[in-house]
């Protein structure tokens, strides 16, 4: 059984434009997303998908350069993008990240999948009913569930969202959904205007350690350490995740 995390990134973002290049602690922000998610025990590969619109020439050239996997396919449709990694990988478990969340927590990720794996479920998120900080997204789907959505006669805005075509699809699709008490999803830790990079950066500044990536729980302490540094929906609306 092997599980494919399939990165999805583009620079042309319209609030931050280039965000998934911008430097945290000297580094561009989606290879230290990518640092994060190489110390997960049930990511078997990892490839970030973006386009082959010139905007992302340079991304695709610093994720190489990292030797990082890179695989380029349609702007819009994100769909016949990620069917181009699938169909390549061929992986039993898909694991839909974005790259706006440099503060991603492996644990979380882990533990979603490993919900997936156990429930035998189509599609298995903890953004079906948020319960976690917007920035700890993760999406997990079968390749038989991919296989059954990538030939549905999609809208646009499906073939751009992904896995809307799914969980809007209740009747087609199995669904689960991973939850956590207390609920934290007021709590804004993804990446989409400059105050946001600010926030991760100082979050990498006090927590950063090479050798072990932090996670929610030390994000959590230091916010009641700091509390003026906090980000939450009242800042900026939670959104669906889909935009990168």
């Amino acid at each position: 059984m092997t599980t494919l995390a399939v990165l999805q990134a583009r620079v042309s973002s319209t609030r931050l434009p280039g965000k998934v290049l911008r430097p945290i602690l000297g580094v561009p922000m989606i290879l230290r997303q990518v640092e994060r998610l190489r110390s997960s025990s049930r990511i078997d590969q990892l490839v970030v998908a973006t386009s082959v619109a010139a905007s992302d020439d340079a991304l695709a050239a610093t994720c190489a350069d990292a030797g990082v996997e890179v695989r380029r396919g349609p702007l819009d449709d994100v769909v016949g993008r990620f069917a181009l990694v699938v169909d390549e990988f061929e992986p039993d478990t898909i694991v839909r990240l974005t790259a706006d969340c440099p503060l991603c927590d492996v644990g979380v990720i882990d533990q979603v999948i490993q919900r997936h794996l156990e429930s035998g479920s189509d599609y298995t998120s903890n953004t079906l009913e948020p319960t976690y900080p917007d920035g700890l997204d993760v999406e997990c789907i079968s390749a038989d569930g991919f296989a059954r959505l990538r030939v549905l006669d999609l809208s646009t805005r499906e073939r751009e969202h992904v896995t809307l075509g799914m969980y809007s699809r209740p009747d087609r699709f199995s669904l689960l959904n991973v939850a956590q008490v207390p609920d934290r999803s007021e709590l804004r830790w993804t990446v989409d205007v400059p105050d946001d990079l600010e926030f991760a950066a100082a979050v990498y500044a006090a927590l950063y350690d090479s050798r072990r990536p932090f996670g929610q729980s030390e994000i959590l302490s230091l916010l009641e350490r700091r509390p003026e540094l906090a980000r939450t929906s009242d800042d900026l609306a939670r959104n669906d995740g889909s935009r990168i």
